[in-house]
């Protein structure tokens, strides 16, 4: 369990590590093109590594790059894997309402967050 723990913190560093070099080298003009790629990177690298770790009988590597490096490269790519093994096996509503349950009350709890912290620290 110690060295799930490890591997995952290492893949952390690495994943996030890439993020923000990714940020870095992505022009901003006010659009979150980095996060866009981030995600839509990450969520590719996700559908690439789950089927492969699975099919090589390497699942032991899933803490390191899926929770660790891919975790802390883009959450979105562990939303992205659920909502969609949830599709997969065949229950789209459910999908449907995890997708929107995440986005939306995600948007809300921090809507939340900024107005509670503007509340006590302005």
């Amino acid at each position: 369990m110690m060295m799930s723990f490890a591997l995952v913190a290492l893949g952390g560093a690495i994943g996030a590590s890439a993020r923000f070099a990714l940020g870095l080298a992505l022009v901003r003009d006010g659009f979150p093109v980095a996060i866009i790629a981030a995600n839509v990177i990450g969520s590719f690298l996700m559908g690439l590594f789950v089927v492969w770790s699975f099919q090589k009988g390497m699942t032991h590597l899933n803490p390191l790059v899926m929770t660790g490096v891919l975790g802390g490269f883009t959450t979105f790519s562990a939303f992205s894997l659920e909502a969609y093994t949830l599709f997969e096996r065949g229950q789209a509503g459910a999908a449907a309402a995890y997708v929107g349950i995440s986005v939306v009350v995600s948007l809300l709890a921090l809507a939340a967050g900024v107005a509670f912290a503007r509340g006590v620290w302005a």
